[in-house]
C-alpha cells in the first residue's frame, strides 16, 4: 500500500454502495482528498528534514568514528539506511497528496517499492537490534562468538533480501493511470486477484508487527529478568529504557497496523459501512504519520541516547566549519555526555560491561 493511495478519490476508489430508501448511493469521499492535500504535506516534510538530519547523523558518526567494529554498529548502519530509504520517498508522497502523480509510471514502481523496502528493513533491523541485546546480556559468553561484524553483515544482506522480497507486490503491481484528469499512483490488482489483495494486506500485519513484537517481547522479557538477578546501580535505568523501547514501538506503528487490517477487509467486502470506511479513511492518514515518526526517534532511541554517542557528537561539533562554526561551542552536550548512564552502544566485549548493550 502506499501512503497516499487512501487520499485519491477517483471514482475507482468507490468500492461499494450503501443503501437508502432501497436504492443504492454512492459511498462518496469528497472531503477525504481535501484533509489529506492539507494536513500530510507539511507533516511529510518534517518527518522528512528531521528523520534525513537525524539518520544521516548516524551514518556518519557510525563511519568516521566508530568504523563499524561491531555486529551492534552494523545493525545501526543498516537502520539508519532503512530510515533514510524510507524518508526519501515521502517529498514524493508529499507532492502527490497535495496535487496529484505527475512522476511517471517508473517512479511510480520505484518510489512504491523503495518505500516499502525501507518500512520493512527498518522494522527488521529494529528486531536484529533486540536479539543482538538478548544475546548481549542474556547469553554474554557465547556472545562473544556469535555478535561479529561477519556475522552482522551476512544477517543483514539476509535481512535486505527479505525486505525486497516482501516489497514486490509493490513493484508489480504498482501504476501510474489518469482519470477525470487526475493522475493516480496506486497498487491496482486484477478483479480475481483476491489472493494477492490478502497477501499484500496480511504481509504488512504480520511481518511489520506480529512477529517483530513476539520477537521483541520474548527478548526484552528475558533480558529484564537477567538484569533483575544483577547488582547494579544501572539497573533500573536499563529496564526503563527497554520498556521505552517496546512502548513506543507498539504505541507508533499499532495504530497503523489496526487501521490497515481494517481497511483490507472493508477492500475484501467483509465490512460494508460507509461511515465506517470514512472514518477509517481519516484513521489511516492519521496513524500513517504517527507510524512514520517513528524512523525519526529511531536514532534517539537506539544511538543519541548513548554515551560514547555524545562524545562522537561533540567532537563531530568541534569539527564543524564554516557557516556551522557555531558548533564549537557546544559545550552542554559535554555536560549531558557524563549525565546518563545507560547506552544504546554495545560494545563486542560485553563480558565486561553487560549494559552498554543497551
Amino acid at each position: 500500500m502506499n501512503p497516499t493511495e487512501i487520499a485519491d478519490t477517483t471514482i475507482d476508489e468507490i468500492s461499494y454502495y450503501s443503501i437508502y430508501d432501497g436504492i443504492p448511493q454512492p459511498c462518496t469521499k469528497e472531503g477525504i482528498k481535501a484533509f489529506g492535500g492539507l494536513f500530510l504535506p507539511p507533516l511529510y516534510s518534517l518527518v522528512f528534514l528531521f528523520g534525513l538530519l537525524g539518520n544521516a547523523t548516524v551514518v556518519l558518526v557510525l563511519f568516521k568514528y566508530k568504523r563499524l567494529k561491531s555486529m551492534t554498529d552494523v545493525y545501526l548502519l543498516n537502520l539508519a539506511v532503512s530510515d533514510l530509504l524510507f524518508v526519501f520517498s515521502l517529498p514524493f508522497w508529499g507532492y502527490y497528496a497535495a496535487d496529484q502523480w505527475v512522476f511517471g509510471l517508473v517512479l511510480c514502481k520505484m518510489i512504491s517499492w523503495v518505500y516499502l523496502v525501507g518500512f520493512f528493513s527498518g522494522i527488521f533491523f529494529i528486531v536484529l537490534m533486540s536479539i543482538d541485546r538478548y544475546l548481549a546480556i542474556v547469553h554474554a559468553v557465547f556472545s562473544l562468538k556469535a555478535r561479529t561484524v561477519k556475522y552482522g553483515v551476512l544477517t543483514s544482506v539476509a535481512t535486505w533480501a527479505v525486505a525486497i522480497i516482501a516489497a514486490l507486490p509493490n513493484l508489480l503491481f504498482s501504476t501510474s493511470y489518469s482519470e477525470r484528469n487526475h493522475t493516480s499512483c496506486k497498487i491496482k490488482f486484477a478483479s480475481n486477484a483476491t489472493g494477492w489483495k490478502v497477501l499484500s494486506s496480511l504481509e504488512i500485519n504480520v511481518l511489520g508487527l506480529v512477529l517483530p513484537m513476539a520477537v521483541m517481547l520474548f527478548c526484552y522479557s528475558k533480558i529484564i529478568r537477567t538484569l533483575q538477578q544483577c547488582k547494579n546501580e544501572k539497573k533500573n535505568k536499563a529496564i526503563k529504557m527497554i520498556l521505552a523501547v517496546v512502548v513506543l514501538f507498539l504505541g507508533f506503528w499499532t495504530p497503523y497496523n489496526v487501521v490497515l487490517f481494517l481497511e483490507s477487509l472493508v477492500e475484501l467486502e467483509i465490512l460494508q459501512d460507509c461511515a465506517l470506511e470514512r472514518h477509517l479513511d481519516y484513521a489511516l492518514q492519521a496513524t500513517e504519520t504517527l507510524a512514520f515518526v517513528h524512523c525519526c526517534l529511531n536514532p534517539i532511541i537506539y544511538f543519541f541516547l548513548g554515551e560514547k554517542f555524545r562524545t562522537y557528537i561533540v567532537k563531530l561539533f568541534k569539527s564543524c566549519k564554516g557557516p556551522l562554526g557555531f558548533c564549537q561551542d557546544c559545550r552542554f552536550l559535554q555536560a549531558s555526555s557524563s549525565d546518563t548512564p545507560s547506552s544504546s552502544y554495545t560494545q563486542s566485549t560485553v563480558d565486561h560491561d553487560r549494559y552498554d548493550a543497551l
